[in-house]
């Protein structure tokens, strides 16, 4: 059995109202989902005005660790973690 490697990535969303952090690893297919309603709860309730930032993970699991300590932070800690990782190049088309 062949092993495949997916990368993860930690995401934040500026939505209308606050931020969102969310884990995925695929950042086009989740980000769409959020946008038309089919995200989690805030998102749907809140919807998405930008991606922020996104930081590649190996695996799953040290994704979601990573996401524990972003979702800890304050707002503007949020933020200030995004800068450090802007995604390049994204042009998502409903944008």
């Amino acid at each position: 059995m062949a092993l495949t490697t997916t990368t993860w990535y930690l995401y934040l969303l500026e939505c209308r109202r606050g931020t969102y952090v969310g884990i995925t690893n695929d950042l086009t297919k989740r980000y769409q989902a959020h946008r038309t309603g089919k995200g989690a709860r805030y998102t749907r309730a809140h919807p998405p005005t930008a991606l922020l930032g996104a930081q590649p993970f190996p695996d799953r699991a040290t994704a979601s660790q990573a996401e524990y300590r972003l979702k800890q932070r304050t707002p503007d800690q949020k933020r200030h973690w995004a800068r450090q990782w802007p995604v390049e190049g994204w042009h998502p088309e409903s944008e």
